[in-house]
């Protein structure tokens, strides 16, 4: 059984979730980020949740959205750091996933269609996610037939690694992406967000609050683990019941209403059963 441990509050750095979102909530060092990143000017940023947390739009599970901001020009951006690499395809799905509660959650805040804002979703990786050894991928829809021909459908794909060996990005990505590998150099924007970092470190009510949340995420593991075990045990359950059935039905001996009385299961299923269809 999977061990659930604590990360000690010492041992954070830039890749923990909890420090990179305090991180990215300060607007000066999240807009220069990007500014280097995409090569633009941003004026302002504005944080359209601190934590964007996405419930209930959809029926399948939820998310968190690291940083979730709009700036100057109504730009959505989505920014998260990625430390488990599950694969190129999953990674892919994942923004396309990420894109679709995005947009859901635009439209439920009033956008018309032909209105939905332009929205740029960054994964930051410590690993090379299409293993072609770039420090920078960016993805836009086009045709197939016509690969010059953009899609315009507004909606932007960027993976940084961390383990790039191109010369694909300026020396200051470089120096972000490396500060996220560890390594710490001048820079000013690497400086200016590790002593942000010092500085929340040694701040009691952020320790207390990480530790809060968490205690919060583990019990909410555990419970889900508690919860799939269950599942696990009432379809476990519900096989020997069928299986069950099935030797009884083949004794040929009992009705069909005693058969579901025995088994526990309900009479239409055992019927089915009976007509050799699958339930």
């Amino acid at each position: 059984m999977e061990a659930y441990r604590i990360k000690p509050w010492e041992e954070l750095t830039i890749r923990d979730d909890y420090i990179f979102k305090r991180v990215m909530q300060q607007k000066r060092i999240c807009k220069k980020m990007l500014q280097r990143i995409l090569h633009i000017k941003i004026r302002k940023i504005v944080y359209l949740d601190k934590e964007k947390a996405f419930k209930d739009t959809y029926m399948g599970k939820g998310i968190r959205l690291d940083v979730y901001a709009k700036d100057d020009k109504n730009t959505i951006y989505n920014i998260e750091m990625q430390m488990r690499n599950p694969g190129s395809t999953s990674l892919a799905r994942r923004t396309r996933y990420y894109q679709s509660m995005i947009d859901a959650d635009l439209l439920a805040a009033g956008a018309d269609y032909d209105e939905l804002n332009e929205t740029i979703i960054i994964f930051i990786c410590p690993f090379d996610p299409f293993d072609a050894g770039r420090h920078i991928y960016t993805f836009r829809n086009f045709c197939t037939e016509d690969k010059v021909l953009p899609l315009q459908d507004g909606a932007t794909k960027i993976f940084l690694s961390t383990k790039g060996t191109m010369n694909d990005v300026d020396d200051k990505v470089k120096a972000f992406l490396n500060y996220v590998d560890g390594i710490i150099s001048d820079d000013e924007l690497v400086q200016e967000i590790d002593k942000t970092i010092d500085t929340l470190k040694q701040t009691e009510q952020e320790r207390v609050s990480y530790m809060t949340l968490a205690m919060k995420l583990m019990d909410e593991r555990r419970e889900g683990r508690r919860e799939g075990r269950e599942e696990g045990k009432r379809e476990g359950k519900r096989e020997e019941s069928f299986a069950s059935a099935c030797e009884l039905l083949a004794l040929n001996k009992l009705t069909l209403e005693e058969i579901a009385k025995s088994t526990h299961l309900q009479l239409h299923e055992v019927e089915r059963l009976a007509n050799g269809e699958k339930v």
